[in-house]
């Protein structure tokens, strides 16, 4: 699912044109499930392309990055 690009940041595709947050941190096991995705959501601990983000449901789209304790997926599109 994820693969290593040469800055070391890991690619996630996705088939839609947008995911939301909260899916998006369990598709690439930044979270186990939807409560810890809330959590770390909800304690400040998730940024998207460097800023805070406090909206589980933010829609997310290709080129976007999520970062969790230092762990990054950039959001690829498929096809």
């Amino acid at each position: 699912m994820t693969s290593p690009e040469p800055d070391g940041i890991d690619t996630i595709e996705i088939r839609d044109s947008m995911i939301r947050l909260g899916q998006l941190l369990k598709l690439a096991s930044l979270a186990d499930d939807g409560v810890e995705a809330t959590e770390l959501i909800k304690n400040g601990l998730v940024k998207v392309n460097g800023d805070i983000e406090d909206r589980r449901g933010r829609q997310l789209t290709a080129g976007d990055v999520v970062s969790v304790n230092g762990q990054s997926v950039r959001i690829t599109a498929a096809g």
